[in-house]
């Protein structure tokens, strides 16, 4: 489904991945793993349109050069993010903040996603007039994947969606994504410095280092890969 081959990207003069490459089959729970400043978020901005064109290499979705469409028609082509800190307009009510998921898309294709939206998450059905920015930090992660899912995407892109949240909130949150993975048809891509939350939810994943990956394969396979424990504790 996603392929991405010798992937670099840049913050103006300072390099953040370095020739990354990874490919994600359609069905698949995939993990990128890592510390913090890794290069993590760096790589689903370049998969999402919203790294500056500093990106180099081949990125692929549904055998389509994503490097070439610009941001805005990503999730036309079923590309879904839910973006680090959730970035809500804390002033938007939550039905507005939900309806700009399906932004230029006909009423028809609104009004039904919406409603499929609010029965994902009961308890947004009952606050659709509330402003976002009083709700709690666990209500305001329901609007930005409600808001993701409104595009009806084929690819969904979390990144750090356990940021910032309660633990038994954020246990919640991945019984969610569980819970859409196994019935949704979706395919996620989960960037997540939580291992031992994530490492039972992921089917594949890999581990970036310093920009780079220096691990791949199957969740068993990860799970006793030295690169894991270097990544996150500094040793083998």
């Amino acid at each position: 489904m996603l392929s991405l081959v010798d992937v670099s990207a840049a913050y103006g003069d300072t390099r953040v991945l370095h020739g990354v490459s990874f490919t994600v089959e359609e069905g698949d729970f995939f993990g990128i793993l890592g510390a913090n400043g890794a290069g993590k978020t760096t790589i689903l901005r370049a998969v999402s349109g919203l790294h500056p064109p500093s990106v180099s290499g081949a990125i692929s979705f549904l055998g389509q050069d994503l490097l070439a469409a610009p941001a805005h028609r990503r999730p036309e082509l079923g590309i879904g993010l839910v973006p680090e800190g959730r970035r809500m307009f804390s002033s938007l009510s939550v039905r507005d903040s939900l309806l700009m998921g399906a932004y230029g898309r006909g009423r028809a294709w609104q009004s039904r996603n919406l409603a499929r939206v609010l029965d994902l998450f009961p308890e947004l059905a009952d606050r659709q007039d509330q402003p976002t920015g009083s709700m709690s930090g666990g209500q305001q992660q329901m609007v930005a994947l409600g808001r993701a899912l409104m595009c009806q995407p084929r690819l969904l892109l979390l990144d750090e969606p356990s940021l910032g949240l309660a633990p038994v909130v954020v246990q919640r949150v991945f019984e969610l994504l569980l819970e859409l993975h196994r019935t949704g048809d979706l395919t996620m891509i989960l960037v997540e410095q939580n291992a031992t939350e994530v490492f039972p939810l992921l089917t594949r994943g890999c581990v970036i280092a310093r920009g780079r990956v220096a691990a791949a394969g199957t969740r068993d396979e990860l799970a006793g890969s030295d690169a894991v424990r270097q990544a996150y504790f500094g040793t083998a």
